[in-house]
């Protein structure tokens, strides 16, 4: 397919890094922290789901509508948040969505009935996308290629110590006060992010570098990424990976809470182990695998753990009824490979709009959440009594990112890697 303005070709070199590079670590930690907040405003809630449930008095298929709404809003913020940080600069549509966050989440926590808290989950998924958009678009302002691979990894390092220590700071929340109270500790974590970015974050897409011509111009930036089809098969690839991930994430809390008879802290321990593996493999994907062998070996490699492992969830719920050691063991290989998939897919995605950073960050996550927020649906639809529906979603989802990887990045082209130092 020919490559757009917007895009560049496979055999193109990176460009030079832009402008002045802050310091490292402390881009890293406000960055990660914005890529953070918006997966532990799931993370923090998900052991309260049961009582959430009980409080409210409606069954578990209503309770996860309170994490599709959020992932929806995610979804669709990052869409206009993205494009419009291509025009306005990162700071100001930064910091105006975690001022929203912080008021949707004291509101969450003053929720009366579950159509309060539903619509506010909305809102505040609206507004947390700014972080998780722009900090993606940062990185690809200020890195090329193996450089912004390597950052996006190291992000891991701060998001995911999120998600492990996000359960179990949940579970111990939970034995001091309600479900409420995980909303006002995460409404204080959110002014504690805004004042950290607004202390430490300065932009990083100069005046001159803004693209123009409203919103036109975006729909045909837009238009243009989608038809390229490498840029589309890393997008589908890595959101399909995601929504595998998230498959797991959204039915693990009742599938071993209520089929397998884990405690709160038992799972919440779990969970933190699995997050652990993920980021450590993260960490081995950006310091030793990229850079010494080809990106897609390793992206091929990561899908194929993925799929090895929902396929044993598969067999262990259906034929073999293991119990929750195994199980627990299956679903750690089905966390560690994401902490490849996600990193290596979103930098040769953005790779290929190295002028729209933030229009490509925002089809990027819009696609992430918006498959993500059928993983709950999918993986609740056997209700408190089975496993098998998540079982079966990781699996499916495994191998559509797969076929989605072969059939549209076709790995098997002679051509330099996109992500070669």
């Amino acid at each position: 397919m020919a490559d757009t303005g917007t895009t560049l070709p496979d055999h193109a070199p990176s460009a030079a890094p832009r402008g002045r590079r802050p310091r490292r670590l402390p881009l890293v930690l406000v960055l990660g922290s914005l890529t953070a907040l918006g997966p532990l405003t799931i993370d923090l809630y998900l052991p309260a789901l049961p009582r959430v449930s009980a409080d409210l008095h409606v069954s578990p298929a209503v309770t996860q509508l309170t994490l599709t709404a959020y992932m929806v809003g995610i979804a669709l913020g990052q869409l206009v948040v993205g494009p419009l940080s291509d025009t306005l600069g990162r700071r100001r549509p930064l910091l105006t969505g975690l001022a929203v966050y912080v008021v949707a989440g004291a509101l969450c926590a003053l929720a009366p009935d579950p159509g309060v808290l539903i619509g506010m989950r909305l809102v505040q998924g609206l507004a947390g996308a700014a972080g998780i958009v722009i900090a993606r678009a940062v990185v690809r302002d200020l890195y090329d290629g193996l450089g912004a691979a390597r950052l996006l990894s190291s992000l891991m390092l701060v998001s995911g110590t999120a998600p492990i220590l996000a359960p179990v700071l949940g579970a111990q929340l939970l034995r001091l006060t309600s479900w409420r109270g995980v909303f006002v500790a995460l409404t204080l974590l959110g002014l504690v992010v805004m004042a950290a970015t607004s202390a430490l974050l300065t932009e990083t897409l100069p005046p001159t570098e803004r693209r123009h011509g409203g919103l036109p111009a975006t729909l045909r930036t837009m238009r243009d990424l989608v038809r390229d089809r490498p840029f589309t098969g890393y997008l589908l690839t890595g959101s399909l990976g995601f929504a595998a991930l998230f498959a797991y994430i959204s039915g693990s809390s009742f599938t071993l809470q209520e089929v397998y008879g884990t405690s709160p802290q038992t799972y919440s321990l779990l969970f933190g182990l699995n997050s652990l593996g993920m980021v450590a493999t993260g960490q081995l994907n950006g310091t030793f695998l990229l850079g010494r062998y080809p990106s897609h070996r390793v992206l091929g490699i990561g899908l194929t753990v993925l799929g090895a492992a929902g396929a044993a969830l598969v067999l262990m719920v259906t034929v073999t009824h293991a119990g929750l050691p195994w199980i627990a063991a299956a679903l750690f290989l089905t966390a560690c490979p994401v902490g490849m998939i996600l990193p290596t897919t979103t930098a040769l995605s953005l790779q290929r709009a190295p002028h729209a950073a933030g229009s490509a960050s925002a089809l990027v996550g819009t696609t992430q959440f918006l498959m993500g927020a059928l993983a709950p649906a999918l993986a609740g639809l056997g209700g408190r009594a089975s496993a098998l529906p998540m079982a079966v979603s990781v699996l499916g989802l495994a191998v559509a990112a797969a076929g989605c990887f072969l059939a549209l990045c076709r790995p098997w082209r002679n051509v330099p890697d996109p992500l070669a130092r």
